[in-house]
């Protein structure tokens, strides 16, 4: 289960993301660039996924995911969070931000945490 704090570190955790309030609840985004949002509830955000990766969410877990509203069609997941796994989210909300983020970024990302480990 995650929080609704828990969600907005993770998002926020990464390299130049923000929190943006739109059409009243919060989104999460790089660059201007939107990579997940979260009901002002607190209990269901929004993840850019593949719509591959989409289609293997619902069918792995289909009371945890769902098709997004209006953005489904490209692939973005709606996720209760709830009744997540919340390493699974996190790995979810890195992709959707690595998808998102500007290559040059996403490889100073990358660099970062590769001298991070040594």
């Amino acid at each position: 289960m995650l929080s609704a704090e828990d969600f907005r570190d993770l998002a926020l955790n990464l390299l130049e993301s923000e929190e943006v309030e739109t059409w009243g609840h919060p989104t999460f985004r790089v660059r201007d660039k939107m990579f997940a949002a979260m009901d002002s509830d607190g209990h269901r955000a929004t993840v850019k996924a593949t719509p591959q990766e989409q289609e293997a969410l619902i069918a792995a877990a289909p009371e945890v995911y769902a098709v997004a509203d209006y953005v489904g069609r490209y692939g973005w997941v709606s996720v209760d969070l709830r009744a997540a796994d919340p390493e699974e989210i996190a790995e979810l909300v890195r992709e959707a931000w690595r998808r998102t983020a500007p290559k040059r970024l996403v490889n100073m990302h990358d660099a970062a945490g590769s001298r991070s480990a040594q």
